[in-house]
């Protein structure tokens, strides 16, 4: 039995190491020392855009607009970059504009662009939820998996070919990347020999500023795009004490693939061979040769092994496992030298050289001190903080990191905090205090300090966090909520508590405190004209010249085109009413933005405590109200709230609901005006006109009504209930031989609300009505909305055969320029110049020219407001065909119509 002892101890430890896994630690171990041993360079195909420390600071905090990233894409693609891989997460919507951008560049990008799925553990313990690519973006790329498997020690060494996510295997970023089949194939072991620094990186913002230098690098590139500031904290503990970001780990992965270095583990056959070769060699010599001579064999036997391991590994993409082998070989040396080894020491020693490696791996910076303060461990993430290397700080005292108090010894500094949490033993205690980098550059640290007794004395531990970054963002999410960012000014919710405080003061001591609202008079139009970074700017230089023009008032912006301004009054203080007058004469003069400059008129309404409100609300709203009339009746000046102001809207809001009233009981009718030709006045068709029965009033005139049809949410109802009975209307006069062309007018709400064209197309299949029978009237104010989307919907109008005319020509300011864009088949001279057109020259000269130049581009011109003969006999002898007005005939219903022009007609035909 003592003669098999030996054997029968190494039959036991290597049945206990296989029952306990600990080979594989042992075979992670020396697969990573030989990644150690060999360096590789990376190939230079893949090419990592980083969004980095340098990106972080000129662009901005993280995330950023992903229109940023769909410019990249265009500079990528201008590059000649070959495919481009995002680890960025896109699986939720951000702001629709930038969204959109990022789609159409994906779009123009063909495909090749690689978006990352990823899976992500459920809070409850359930099933994965699984995080994908908006499908707006999914829809232009391809897939990709971008999870990899942490291993127990916390390193990263295994990456997936896929992962079977319900029917279809989804592949990993590498694999889509350097073009492999993802089905049915096991992971792979990443070579980490191959250098990480090697991998060619540039800056993100670099590339986005489009330097040559950067760009030049990406030509004919594998290109991957993700976070490697450390920051963001998307970082890998890899093999040999290295930290990692995730793109640079999907770079190591698809550099693998594309060098043929997808290692695997050979089979288990040369283990068990190798088992029993180094078994019977020992059963052999145990007693033949003494203890040296057999560890001299084992030693020179596991040297040989691991050489021949060593030599495959570096030559092909295999790793042989020599954990179990290597095992023997300790276990047989523990057999020879049993009474000689210190069980104790060597325990210490593997806990020790644990701890280091577990120290090395992570990501926050971690240091050790002994008794005296003196630094013996200093990890990565340390070095990342502080910029000192391990060999330049190691040995020197811990104060090194902290910097000097500012005030000297006026008060404790946070290193001196710092010194006495590392002498309380065994605690653990948390402080911030302001660390030194090695460049001199000072920034907040958070400590956890502990203490606890080591093998050589009491040791002291320190886990640092350099914490500025979310320093900055606490300082920025307070900044967000008292201001707006865009102007800097004091935002809604700063005001409404700068009211609240004046309105209590002016309680205990009286005084006047005024709330003026402004608004920007066509502000919408240089958004649409101009764009929205113009808008901005004018925001900015509007948001300058009322702080320049209300000194000592509280200035805010309330929302888009509005702002605020509150004076608490003060003896000497002008009246408000001079106050406001001159913000607004302050406007009179144009607004400088860069090489521009526009003239921006505001209206003003203000609202006074206490008439105008005993609260910062009442105050808001009603200073809301004397703007909205101020708009309405004073443009460029201002307007002081007063009561019959919200008289004036209820009794709005009481027509409203009237109107909606109408709407349910049938209450509307349609009138028809008859529209002839000037030469002989036979009839050519007829403009529908609502009007509105009113149950105890009789008819309302519609200048009474519409103006609150139009904007209120009845608009598009009613709008479509005028087209749906005057095309039945005209339909049902062409089937009883009577073709006559009836011309409605349109909505705004119409065109803004859906599809125009559309809802055009489906009347007229629903009514049968020919399309040449129906005409369209648009007023200047529908074209200014969106307008190539308006563009687009009248050209398919006129394709289905629908004349469109130009309503109220000659009363907006850029009429001329709508002639020559919109696709129109007339326009209607507006009544105002028709009326006194024998009496004044300069309206007969207005009408003749726009004859004369819609004859040029072929527009037929209807006039308007026609009330004698006289009238009519001039407009023929200026070329104008068409016409309407109380001469010919007032509106009315489609009976009396039928009785005094259709009948008329018939009974002509019938006497010819």
């Amino acid at each position: 039995m003592t003669r098999y002892r030996p054997h029968i101890l190494v039959v036991t430890a290597l049945a206990i190491v296989l029952s306990t896994g600990w080979h594989g630690a042992l075979r992670n171990a020396l697969t990573d020392l030989r990644f150690a041993w060999q360096s590789r360079a990376a190939s230079g195909n893949v090419v990592v855009v980083a969004i980095d420390a340098p990106s972080i600071d000129q662009i901005g905090v993280w995330p950023w607009p992903r229109r940023l990233h769909a410019e990249l894409l265009h500079r990528l693609e201008a590059a000649g970059a070959q495919d481009v891989a995002f680890d960025v997460d896109f699986s939720s919507p951000s702001d629709p504009a930038s969204d959109e951008a990022f789609v159409n560049a994906l779009r123009k990008a063909g495909g090749s662009t690689i978006l990352p799925s990823f899976k992500q553990p459920a809070p409850n313990g359930g099933a994965a939820h699984i995080n994908r690519p908006l499908k707006p973006f999914g829809n232009q790329s391809w897939p990709a998996l971008v999870n990899v498997a942490i291993e127990s020690d916390g390193l990263v060494r295994r990456y997936p070919f896929g992962e079977k996510l319900g029917d279809a295997v989804m592949p990993s970023m590498a694999v889509v990347l350097a073009g492999q089949n993802a089905n049915r194939r096991p992971p792979f072991l990443i070579d980490f020999s191959i250098r990480a620094n090697s991998v060619p990186s540039v800056s993100y913002v670099d590339v986005l500023r489009g330097e040559t230098a950067a760009l030049d690098k990406l030509r004919d590139k594998k290109i991957i795009i993700g976070a490697t500031a450390l920051e963001l904290g998307d970082r890998f503990s890899v093999p040999n004490g290295r930290i990692i970001s995730g793109p640079i780990l999907q770079a190591l992965a698809a550099e693998s693939i594309l060098q043929n270095r997808m290692l695997r583990w050979t089979s288990d056959t040369g283990m068990i061979l190798g088992l029993a070769g180094i078994c019977l060699l020992m059963v052999y010599s145990w007693r033949r040769f003494g203890p040296g001579i057999r560890a001299a064999i084992l030693i020179s036997a596991g040297a040989v092994f691991e050489l021949l391991a060593v030599l495959v590994q570096a030559r092909w993409p295999f790793i042989i496992d020599t954990s179990l082998f290597h095992i023997a070989i300790v276990a047989y040396l523990t057999a020879i030298a049993l009474d000689e080894i210190d069980f104790r020491g060597l325990l210490g020693r593997i806990a020790e050289s644990r701890f280091h490696r577990i120290a090395m791996s992570l990501g926050d910076g971690l240091v050790c001190t002994d008794e005296g303060q003196l630094i013996t461990v200093w990890n990565p993430g340390a070095s990342a903080i502080f910029g000192y290397m391990p060999a330049e700080i190691i040995g020197r005292p811990f104060e090194t990191l902290c910097a000097v108090s500012v005030d000297g010894d006026a008060r404790p500094s946070m290193r001196d905090a710092a010194r006495q949490a590392l002498l309380v033993p065994g605690g653990a205690v948390v402080v911030e205090f302001e660390g030194r980098r090695k460049n001199g550059e000072t920034f907040p640290v958070e400590a956890s300090f502990s203490g606890w007794q080591g093998t050589d004395g009491f040791q002291y531990g320190a886990i640092l966090r350099d914490i500025s970054v979310r320093k900055r963002e606490a300082e920025r999410v307070r900044y967000l909520a008292e201001y707006d960012a865009l102007t800097g000014l004091a935002n809604r919710n700063t005001l409404h508590a700068g009211l609240v405080g004046m309105i209590a003061d002016a309680g205990q001591r009286p005084c006047e405190v005024a709330l003026l609202v402004i608004g920007l008079d066509g502000f919408q139009s240089i958004n649409d004209m101009l764009g929205h970074s113009a808008g901005d700017l004018v925001l900015q230089a509007v948001a300058g010249r009322l702080r320049a023009e209300a000194r000592g008032a509280v200035v805010a912006r309330l929302s888009g085109d509005e702002f605020a301004i509150v004076r608490k009054g003060a003896d000497g203080d002008p009246p408000i009413a001079e106050f406001a007058e001159r913000i607004a004469r302050a406007f009179e003069a144009p607004l400088a933005t860069g090489t521009r400059q526009h003239r921006v008129r505001i209206s003003i309404g203000v609202a006074i405590h206490p008439e105008g409100g005993h609260n910062a609300d009442d105050l808001l709203s009603n200073a809301h109200l004397a703007l909205s009339k101020a708009k309405l009746t004073r443009r460029g000046s201002h307007v002081i709230f007063e009561s019959a102001i919200r008289e004036e809207l209820e009794n709005r809001l009481t027509l409203e609901s009237e109107l909606a009233l109408a709407a349910d009981r049938g209450e509307f009718e349609l009138f028809y005006q008859p529209q002839v030709r000037l030469v002989d006045a036979s009839l050519v068709g007829a403009e529908a006109l609502i009007r509105w029965r009113h149950p105890v009033r009789g008819y309302v005139s519609p200048g009474e009504f519409m103006p609150v049809v139009n904007s209120s949410a009845l608009s598009e109802r009613i709008g479509n209930w005028v087209m749906e009975n005057a095309c039945r209307q005209a339909r049902a006069w062409e089937l009883s031989g009577d073709r006559v062309r009836v011309a409605i007018n349109l909505s705004p709400s119409q065109l803004q609300s859906g599809d125009l064209a559309h809802s055009v197309a489906g009347m007229l299949e629903a009514t049968g009505l020919t399309p040449s029978l129906l005409e369209l009237e648009v007023t200047e104010d529908i074209l200014l909305h969106d307008e190539a989307r308006v563009l687009d919907m009248f050209k398919r109008i006129q394709q289905l055969g629908v004349r469109v005319l130009f309503d109220d020509f000659g009363t907006g300011y850029a009429s001329l320029s709508y002639l020559k864009k919109f696709p129109l088949d007339g326009l209607k001279i507006d009544r105002s110049f028709v009326f006194g057109l024998l009496a004044d020259s300069d309206d007969a000269a207005i009408v003749g020219s726009t004859i004369g130049l819609s004859k040029q581009l072929g527009l037929t011109v209807v006039a308007e407001g026609i009330e004698n003969r006289a009238t009519a006999d001039f407009l023929v002898s200026m070329g104008c065909e068409e016409g309407q007005g109380y001469f010919f005939g007032r509106p009315m219903p489609a009976e009396a119509f039928e009785r005094q022009f259709l009948a008329a007609e018939c009974a002509a035909v019938s006497a010819a």
